[in-house]
């Protein structure tokens, strides 16, 4: 489709498990409300320290879906 039209958001996904995890969060909440999801770009990953371990991590994603 060559006159497609995108639009981007930016989400944060967290997960207490793994990035991979994360990211897969994020992209399943916003499957709830948007639709034609296409793609998603990590642009950020960190994670939060409690006690001296890694007790969440996080991404920040880029998400890209069709406009009707």
């Amino acid at each position: 489709m060559s006159d497609a039209t995108y639009k981007k958001i930016e989400l944060v996904g967290k997960s207490p498990k793994s990035f991979s995890e994360a990211v897969a969060n994020a992209v399943t909440k916003a499957a709830k409300t948007l639709h034609n999801l296409d793609w998603f770009e990590v642009v950020e990953q960190r994670g939060r320290i409690v006690d001296g371990k890694v007790s969440e991590y996080q991404v920040t994603v880029k998400i890209g879906f069709r406009l009707d």
